[in-house]
């Protein structure tokens, strides 16, 4: 049968700590014997697609240079 989960201020504190200005990603928190043993966090950051279509333009260079090379 599974344990009553035990959460003192401590653990609430350090969660909020760990959430408070993660704007994308996941937290986890591991459990045993109903107890809080650790917390993983993983942060994505995502940056604006403002550089796109330079990018877009460079890689099709790219591609049409590696073209014209293999085929000499």
């Amino acid at each position: 049968m599974a344990k009553p989960l035990e959460l003192d201020e401590i653990w609430v504190e350090r969660i909020k700590q760990i959430l408070d200005g993660l704007e994308y990603g996941s937290v986890q928190i591991v459990v045993h014997d109903g107890k809080i043993t650790q917390i993983d966090k993983t942060e994505r950051k995502r940056f604006e697609t403002t550089a796109a279509p330079q990018a877009q333009a460079t890689l099709q260079a790219v591609k049409s240079t590696t073209k014209q090379k293999s085929k000499v």
